[in-house]
């Protein structure tokens, strides 16, 4: 089992002025994460697709003739608060990285995504932040093997964002110790390619911008809503419990019940939002018109739609590339676009 003791920096190391640049892709999970303990420990495991198209790219620059302070700039525009949230990470990941604060930082990041979208910035951006830091750790205090890079990115990505750590891999990633092998709290593991039926390895995923305003209520309050909600305990077993089988879905390429499985964890994430006290709901009328409306085409064509949601009323729309796309495709277009708050959809997939 694999402990933080692992992941403590080495202490000799020699730093000078660097830039690096990173990209980092956002992810939708399929079993939800949703409460947490103490230094970002998932309380149950999840698992997700890696998006394609949707990343965020990051230029990193370190200046080690200054004073520790952090500047960031998105899409071109200073952001004070966001450099007041990395400041408190680099200082939270210290002990991993001991020369991450005998410096200054200049991080440009721009998203090929649009902000608010239902796509997660947090795991892409935290993501794309903690490969730069690896890169610089890797500069500084020496080289090690990809496989050990990229599994102390995923670990530092998860302490700025819990989701975060999934993103630094592609196809179906898991999170969170589970019934698949090597599978940790700490960081998180790609799916065994090998246990994956070709059916899954080649799917669409439109997000449908339902509303690209603020959400009412962050998800680090509705992380913190879990710890006082009476079903919780049951939510984290229930998720659990779902790993035996998605394990065998996988495998069989059973996609009516990967379709089953998928929609009932979106709607178990916002059940869970509806009972917290105090409750809220991140759904707009047009979220549960275009769930009703995938319902009734699914029954009426037997065609594979289906959606999940993220902690937020946009909807991703699911399908794979199976030679029934098309026709999908088209619904979607004809019958769904309608519901956005201005035609917004953001095309993207996932192929592996």
């Amino acid at each position: 089992m694999t402990t933080t003791q692992e992941f403590l920096g080495n202490n000799e190391f020699t730093i000078n002025n660097q830039t690096v640049s990173e990209s980092c892709p956002s992810n939708i999970a399929l079993i939800k994460y949703w409460g947490k303990y103490d230094n970002q420990i998932p309380a149950n495991p999840s698992i997700s697709y890696t998006l394609n198209h949707c990343k965020t790219n990051t230029t990193m620059e370190f200046l080690a003739d200054e004073p520790f302070s952090v500047q960031t700039f998105l899409a071109g525009n200073e952001e004070v608060k966001f450099a007041e949230k990395i400041e408190k990470y680099f200082k939270n990941i210290e002990q991993y990285l001991p020369w991450v604060l005998k410096g200054k930082y200049i991080i440009r990041t721009e998203n090929t995504f649009p902000h608010s979208s239902g796509i997660a910035s947090s795991a892409s951006g935290f993501g794309a932040i903690a490969k730069c830091l690896i890169t610089l750790d890797e500069t500084f205090s020496g080289v090690t093997s990809e496989e050990e890079s990229v599994r102390k990115a995923s670990f530092l990505a998860r302490l700025g964002s819990g989701s975060a750590c999934r993103s630094l891999y592609n196809g179906l990633v898991v999170w969170g110790e589970s019934q698949v092998r090597g599978s940790s709290d700490l960081f998180a593991v790609q799916y065994p390619n090998d246990e994956i039926h070709e059916i899954f390895k080649n799917f669409n995923d439109w997000v449908l911008l339902i509303h690209e305003g603020q959400k009412s209520v962050s998800s680090t309050v509705g992380h913190g809503l879990m710890n006082t909600n009476p079903y919780a305990d049951r939510r984290f077993q229930e998720a659990r419990e779902n790993f035996g089988p998605m394990k065998e879905i996988l495998a069989n390429g059973d996609l009516q019940s990967f379709i089953k499985l998928v929609e009932h964890e979106a709607l178990t994430l916002h059940a869970m939002m509806m009972m917290s006290d105090p409750a809220f709901i991140l759904m707009k009328t047009g979220t549960l018109e275009v769930i009703n409306k995938i319902w009734d085409f699914r029954r009426e064509t037997n065609l594979p739609l289906f959606f999940t949601l993220d902690a937020g009323a946009n909807v991703h729309l699911l399908f794979p590339n199976d030679g029934s796309e098309e026709k999908i495709k088209s619904f979607i277009e004809t019958e769904l676009l309608q519901h956005t708050q201005n035609n917004g959809v953001v095309k993207d997939f996932m192929k592996f």
